[in-house]
């Protein structure tokens, strides 16, 4: 696919805009689709020392900071699916030298341990990082500043100390397991520890003057799983397709749908983003956002996905004084989707009705309320009849004769029974233990 002139006019406009009111030295933005990158632009330079100036490519590194939170929470998902861990472990119970008490897997996903932001010490003000031994030292001396669970407070240590988790389970580096789980199978090259070949120098620039300050690359050491790689657009071009649309090779997509789910209000003012398990999700209108912004020294990236439309915004700056780089991302993506929606596929007619369930389609009722119950492509769906359009039908699996388990939609996971009378007919139906029937009747009107 290609777009339009107009469109890609549009979308220039919005990165030149914002790299010159955040006075950004250069940014490289593009929006994914189809597993590649569907549009990209640079606007600036990827590093002054250039003469002339270049602007950033697809191909040029930029750090990605906390974008890498996302891939840490896919492996430890990974290991939970294995087996190998689940996701109310306490993180003392996979590495024994921790003393921290009742911290679990899940709440240090979803930023819900309420530890400390980052190690203990002055890594910002110093830029020396602990090593793993010395990140460990210092988890059990954090600080909880709230109880778990009371409220979402962002934390690096927590994301740190994941990646020791993954590295102990499964016998090997973090980035040993970050390239044999997600990078090369996703062909993801260009996605590294730290820069490896050609990147955008990353700047500060300062409020009163307009001379960029170079800034220093880091070593995170410990901390790389929260916050260490580098990569480049056309890798989390590769990201994103991934994000919409999972390789089962990597992560099973009921998994990535569950770590779609909100796990508390990061916005307790608005209620516009939320936290899932490793993922930051945005509301922009009516879509949904998921992904991950990130900022080190010099760098500040975003990297959204609308798993519906299966469109990515990204952008990637060289400056660490650029705002709302999330806002940035979902523009681009959003202006895509309004303009040069996706093709959906053509309505494909069933072949089938499977004999049990072509007795239980048509209009049912339940507490008062008429449902659909219909067949699509061999499975069972139901939805209110004035359900609004936007919200997804129940979809049942049968779990065994005359029952069925509600896999999504409304009362997911709760069972269907379906009643026969003496002639083998289906009469009544319970879902989630309320009565369904075929007529409208009150509570404790029915009649066996």
């Amino acid at each position: 696919m290609t777009l339009r002139d107009e469109t890609t006019r549009a979308l220039h406009r919005i990165a030149l805009d914002q790299q010159r009111k955040d006075r950004v030295p250069g940014v490289f933005v593009g929006v994914a689709r189809g597993g590649g990158l569907l549009w990209h632009d640079g606007v600036g330079a990827a590093r002054l020392s250039d003469d002339p100036p270049i602007p950033p490519g697809p191909d040029d590194q930029f750090l990605i900071a906390s974008n890498t939170k996302t891939f840490t929470a896919t492996m430890v998902m990974a290991l939970r699916d294995e087996g190998r861990l689940a996701l109310e472990d306490t993180i003392d119970s996979h590495v024994p030298e921790v003393t921290q008490r009742a911290v679990t897997v899940r709440s240090c996903l979803a930023h819900l341990s309420g530890l400390q932001r980052e190690p203990v010490g002055d890594v910002w003000e110093t830029l020396v990082f602990p090593d793993r031994a010395e990140l460990l030292a210092g988890f059990n001396e954090a600080e909880r500043v709230h109880p778990p669970h009371r409220l979402w407070h962002y934390s690096n240590l927590a994301y740190s100390v994941l990646g020791e988790v993954v590295a102990r389970i499964d016998g090997r580096s973090w980035a040993d397991s970050l390239r044999a789980r997600i990078l090369d199978p996703l062909e993801m090259r260009r996605t590294t520890v730290g820069f490896s070949g050609a990147h955008a120098e990353g700047y500060y620039v300062p409020p009163y003057t307009d001379v960029p300050v170079p800034q220093p690359g880091n070593d995170l050491r410990a901390m790389d799983p929260c916050g260490g790689l580098a990569s480049t657009g056309t890798d989390l071009a590769r990201w994103s397709a991934f994000v919409a649309d999972p390789v089962a090779e990597v992560l099973a997509p009921d998994t990535v749908e569950e770590m779609c789910e909100p796990q508390a209000v990061m916005d307790r003012e608005r209620w516009t983003a939320a936290m899932g398990l490793g993922f930051f999700l945005i509301r922009s209108g009516t879509r949904t956002y998921v992904g991950h912004t990130g900022g080190m020294p010099g760098h500040i990236t975003a990297l959204f996905t609308d798993r519906q439309a299966k469109t990515g915004g990204m952008a990637l700056t060289n400056s660490g004084t650029t705002s709302d780089i999330a806002g940035l991302a979902v523009r681009l993506a959003d202006h895509v989707t309004d303009r040069e929606p996706p093709e959906p596929e053509p309505w494909r007619p069933g072949t089938a009705v499977p004999a049990e369930l072509a007795a239980m389609v048509g209009v049912w009722w339940s507490e008062g309320s008429p449902f659909t119950f219909s067949v699509r492509e061999g499975r069972l769906e139901a939805r209110a009849v004035e359900e609004p359009e936007h919200r997804p039908s129940s979809r049942f699996e049968r779990v065994a004769d005359d029952l069925y388990r509600t896999v999504s939609g409304r009362e997911q996971g709760e069972l269907l029974r379906v009643r026969r009378d003496a002639d083998g007919r289906v009469s009544t139906m319970s879902w989630a233990t309320y009565l369904v029937t075929r007529d409208p009747l009150a509570f404790g009107e029915w009649e066996a």
